[in-house]
């Protein structure tokens, strides 16, 4: 790649208002196009003539002219723009093609993002998706990602997070275990089993913040959320779940929904990383809210 010497390069405006002249025959149509004044254009050529140290352009009555050394500038201008055009226009065209990659937490993908996917393509049905479920706390530039999906307070390092919804967390257990109760004590609570997931200590957090001691309940864990829930909905055992997951479940019957916690900072956020966010990630999020 040629180095280029910018301290020895006139303005960019320069350049483009030269360019414009020289390809539309005047200073007034290269102002129209430009979308600028016919002085502002004529100060920015007579400005690189003057720093060049040649005439470019000379009038012929009413008419504008270019000079030989005019003529040859113009077309390297030309072809340099419409290379630098081309360039752009390929690696736009690159991006819109390549599919939205998004990272988030697999349960939510599982349990509340697949059964709506539909919805969202039948919408924007030129927008391709490739989902990253993961546990852990995905590294978007790392990984390639355009975005993510994360449950908490919205404070992590390196991102910008435009919340989505409140995420408030239920209590939920199979009919069968709750044998036909829709409530339930503290004591009552504490004395049936529990289903977790493992590496989630926030969740014994919630448990403590209604009254129960996790230290005494009796835990069956899961190495994910998908078992945990699947569990849970077997019968297994009580769950804390955010209340977006399990909607379905309660509505249909499949399992009841005993007691609700909600923290005014906690909720779902999706995270970008810095700088511009692409239209196709605009788009997904503004779906995002909507179904949320």
């Amino acid at each position: 790649m040629t180095e280029i010497d910018w301290h020895r390069m006139p303005t960019l405006a320069a350049l483009r208002a030269f360019e414009a002249t020289a390809r539309c025959g005047g200073f007034s149509a290269a102002a129209r196009q430009l979308n600028v004044t016919h002085a502002a254009v004529a100060q920015q050529v007579r400005a690189l003539e003057d720093e060049i140290g040649m005439r470019l352009v000379w009038r012929d009555g009413r008419v504008l002219r270019l000079t030989p050394e005019g003529e040859k500038l113009g077309q390297a201008l030309n072809s340099g723009f419409v290379a630098m055009q081309d360039g752009l226009s390929a690696l736009t065209d690159e991006v819109r093609q390549k599919p939205l990659t998004v990272t988030l937490p697999p349960a939510f993908a599982a349990e509340w993002l697949m059964p709506r996917l539909a919805r969202f393509w039948k919408r924007h049905p030129d927008i391709s998706l490739s989902l990253l479920p993961d546990r852990q706390v995905v590294d978007l530039r790392h990984s390639g990602a355009a975005m993510g999906i994360r449950f908490g307070d919205g404070n992590w390092p390196g991102v910008q997070a435009v919340f989505l919804t409140p995420a408030p967390q239920v209590v939920v257990g199979a009919p069968e275990l709750l044998a036909g109760r829709a409530h339930l004590t503290l004591a009552e609570m504490a004395a049936l089993p529990w289903v977790r997931e493992q590496d989630w200590p926030e969740q014994m957090d919630w448990l403590k913040s209604i009254g129960l001691h996790p230290a005494k309940l009796r835990f069956t864990e899961f190495p994910n959320e998908e078992l945990a829930l699947s569990a849970v909905r077997e019968g297994l055992g009580l769950h804390l779940e955010s209340a977006a997951l399990v909607e379905e479940d309660i509505a249909s019957g499949r399992l009841v929904q005993i007691c609700e916690l909600s923290h005014e900072s906690l909720g779902y956020y999706a995270v970008f990383p810095p700088g511009p966010i692409s239209t196709a990630a605009q788009a997904f999020t503004t779906w995002l809210k909507a179904e949320l």
